[in-house]
């Protein structure tokens, strides 16, 4: 257990004492006590918002917990911050910038301003843009160079302009419109691209370059390879508007790269990139799956936005998450988090939690730039049900590291299989059974003396087969994923992101620790490209790399 933090107001830093206290005093409850004492405990930990809902008795925390977690949170200013965040306040100091990824989700008149001007006119006249560019896309009226429509869609970006979209995209596969297939490259490794483009048609490809600057080095070489690959493949210069659009803040360098000016949709400083599926980079969102369930999208996640501004804190379910883990991070020493969505579709969807989470709160410093004495993000991982269970949930049931859980599971299935779905939904509500009640030592040796195992061999294996239990989880079920769920359930994590960046006084919308490999990155370029550069600048470690890849491939060129 850490510190009292130093750099917390004297009220946070009261209630960071009691929930220390309180975690010393309850250090040996057990979950399955907790339901013992409250029969109703299901009943009471459970909490529905914007078409999910959430169950969180499995938690270890009972009510004094919550009550305390909720004082801090209180005491941390959460209220406050939420208001800031959703009135425009420039609470990304360090870059002087809104943060308004809820404002692109806002179906609400009411004005939002930046630098004095409502950014609400902004965002319907993209809207629009996208309505306009998708509709004539999906009647077959956006021809290509030789006159044939688009059926393949490329989108090139990289972080948050292909994480989320690609998520969505995939989650989204029931709604998939006819006759379009999108595909994401976002890796400066050459086989990215390359695969992606071996089984295409330039005469019905079309290309999105996803970068906010126009200047992102991985996005800007995948585009180029693309481009080298259109024209080399029948395309001419003056038909390369018909194949590639941008979504981009710097028009002039996309109509550089040669996409016309109406071709560029907007990107804001307000978005970060993490942020952006919401914006115009939800562009290949809208064509997979039509505007009408892109509006959807942002729907449910206008709801979750809604739920999260008005609903109390002891009844806000991205407060009630993000509080418990700080429980598990702060106070009972957990230093991951894995999430387990039990559906193929939402196989990536870690992934781009990893982003929203690791690249928010994965800070040392406060906003004041102090350092910070208390833990701060924590590692986030995870993957599909049931594929997991034959892999690390050893670790999660046995391992000496244990780690809080979120399930995430849709009731019903659009491609129902016989039982197909009743047994990944009995997957999934076993894992988090085991996770809390565990095994002892007695049952497990029950277990194999009932099998019929001799007394002296169940007394050697028996340790083997003990589980210890009493490890948490949450479980998040909605009826099925739709675009308004998924929308519902993006927004809740990004939220719960949020709620941890307060408590721990971060600023969770920069990201300068991502700077210096890009600095460092273009400085070693031009040395494996020329073997007669220099590499006195570099330490021996990174020279003697150097000098390994240009053996390798003479120069580069």
């Amino acid at each position: 257990m850490q510190d009292t933090p130093q750099t917390l107001n004297d009220k946070a830093k009261e209630s960071w004492r009691a929930l220390q206290q309180h975690a010393a005093d309850t250090a040996n409850d057990h979950i399955l006590d907790y339901f013992h004492r409250d029969p109703a405990r299901v009943q009471s930990y459970s909490l529905s918002a914007a078409g999910l809902t959430l169950d969180y008795s499995k938690n270890r925390a009972n009510s004094a917990t919550l009550e305390k977690l909720v004082k801090l949170a209180e005491d941390a200013g959460m209220r406050k911050s939420i208001d800031a965040m959703f009135a425009g306040e420039p609470i990304n100091h360090t870059e002087g910038r809104a943060v308004l990824h809820t404002a692109l989700r806002s179906s609400s008149d009411t004005p939002v301003l930046v630098d004095g001007q409502d950014i609400k006119p902004e965002i319907r006249s993209a809207l629009a843009q996208m309505e306009q560019f998708v509709s004539k896309v999906h009647r077959g009226e956006w021809l290509g160079y030789s006159g044939k429509p688009i059926n393949d869609v490329v989108s090139i970006g990289i972080g948050g302009s292909y994480l989320g979209p690609r998520v969505a995209v995939e989650a989204l596969r029931p709604y998939w419109q006819e006759n379009i297939r999108c595909h994401f490259v976002s890796n400066v490794d050459g086989s990215d691209i390359a695969y992606t483009l071996e089984n295409l048609n330039p005469e019905t490809t079309l290309f999105i370059v996803q970068s906010k600057s126009f200047t992102t080095q991985e996005t800007l070489a995948n585009s180029m390879t693309a481009r080298e690959w259109y024209l080399r493949e029948g395309g001419s210069e003056t038909g390369l508007s018909k194949h590639f659009v941008a979504v981009s803040s710097n028009v002039q360098r996309a109509r550089d790269f040669g996409i016309d000016a109406e071709n560029v949709f907007p990107m804001w400083d307000w978005v970060g990139g993490r942020y952006s599926l919401w914006s115009a980079i939800g562009l290949p969102i809208a064509l997979q799956v039509g505007m009408k369930a892109f509006r959807e999208l942002l729907a449910g996640a206008e709801a979750m936005d809604q739920h999260f501004k008005t609903a109390p804190l002891e009844q806000n379910m991205p407060v009630l998450m993000g509080m418990l883990g700080i429980w598990y991070h702060n106070f009972l020493g957990a230093d991951s988090y894995v999430i387990l969505p039990y559906d193929q579709t939402l196989e990536n969807l870690p992934a781009h939690l990893q982003q929203v989470d690791m690249e928010s709160n994965g800070k040392g410093v406060n906003r004041s730039g102090v350092g910070v004495d208390y833990a701060t993000g924590p590692i986030i991982w995870g993957g599909a049900g049931t594929n997991g269970q034959h892999a690390y949930h050893q670790l999660l049931h046995q391992g000496t590291r244990w780690t809080p859980a979120d399930f995430i599971l849709p009731l019903k299935s659009h491609k129902p299989a016989g039982r197909h779905h009743a047994m990944l939904a009995s997957n999934c509500f076993a894992q988090s059974q085991a996770l809390m009640c565990g095994k002892s030592l007695e049952k497990a040796r029950q277990e194999l003396l009932d099998a019929g195992m001799s007394s002296e061999r169940a007394g050697e294996l028996a340790p083997h087969k003990v589980i210890p239990g009493n490890r948490p989880s949450n479980t998040l079920v909605m009826d099925e994923i739709n675009p308004h769920t998924l929308g519902a359930l993006i927004a809740l994590y990004e939220q719960k992101v949020f709620v941890q960046g307060v408590i721990w006084n971060l600023n969770s919308f920069d990201q300068w620790g991502v700077e210096l490999g890009k600095q460092l990155s273009d400085s070693i370029l031009p040395m494996l490209l020329d073997t007669g550069a220099s590499t006195d600048a570099l330490d021996p470690s990174s020279a003697a790399l150097v000098e390994k890849f240009r053996k390798a491939n003479g120069s580069g060129s």
